[in-house]
């Protein structure tokens, strides 16, 4: 059913759909953006991955309290 979706000219199509409606010169702010949101998404994974659920929490409890 989509075996042909992702073509050149499909690609090419596309690409030039999204020009049309942000244009070039939003391009490079959307893609900086896109970039961000993923080093935060992995920065997150790793982090949470290396901490057990019980010792995240923890963590969490710690960050959230006052020092006194």
């Amino acid at each position: 059913m989509f075996s042909g979706i992702f073509q050149p000219m499909h690609l090419i199509l596309i690409l030039i759909i999204v020009m049309i409606i942000w244009g070039p010169g939003k391009l490079p702010e959307i893609g900086e953006g896109l970039a961000k949101t993923i080093k935060a998404f992995k920065k997150t994974m790793s982090d949470t991955s290396s901490s057990t659920p019980i010792e995240y929490e923890e963590e969490k409890k710690d960050e959230g309290s006052v020092p006194k």
